[in-house]
């Protein structure tokens, strides 16, 4: 079960809208086209667009389930008392004395640029459960890092 902000969920809801009445139309109509030009067993385009579809189905069906089995975190009831799911985690890098802040969020809404990172991922991993003031030793592949919890907060 996967736990996301209504937010997350609700582009998951209008990623898989726009799959099954744009994307699969289209689809149907490139294997229409293909099929029109002729001998199927040696008809590359053809094979292309099945392909394609599979694909495509494949796609639609993950999100179907992937929201199926979607948890909506109620923000209200998180607290800042300790990193979690949806905190948003100001630290700093001991070893760089670099400050950083991260959103730990669902796998299907990590997006480092906007600072999420996955609930699944290393620094993530070590965050969890953590209090302000305390200092985690995270194994990245680079080797240790040390952060220290500097602020959590939840933006809601």
């Amino acid at each position: 079960m996967g736990y996301m902000s209504q937010e997350g969920y609700d582009k998951l809801v209008a990623d898989l809208h726009h799959l099954e009445a744009i994307e699969r139309p289209k689809a149907s109509a490139a294997i229409a086209e293909a099929a029109d030009k002729g001998d199927l067993s040696e008809n590359s385009e053809y094979d292309a667009a099945k392909e394609a579809q599979v694909h495509l189905e494949e796609k639609i069906n993950n999100l179907k389930m992937t929201l199926a089995q979607a948890k909506i975190v109620d923000m209200s009831r998180l607290s800042t008392d300790a990193v979690q799911i949806m905190s948003k985690v100001e630290m700093t890098n001991l070893g760089l004395n670099k400050k950083m802040t991260y959103t730990i969020v669902s796998e299907n809404e990590a997006n480092l640029k906007q600072g999420k990172i996955s609930i699944k991922t290393p620094i993530a991993q070590g965050l969890l459960n953590k209090k302000v003031g305390d200092v985690a030793e995270i194994k990245i592949p680079s080797g240790v890092i040390k952060l220290r919890i500097d602020k959590i907060s939840i933006d809601a």
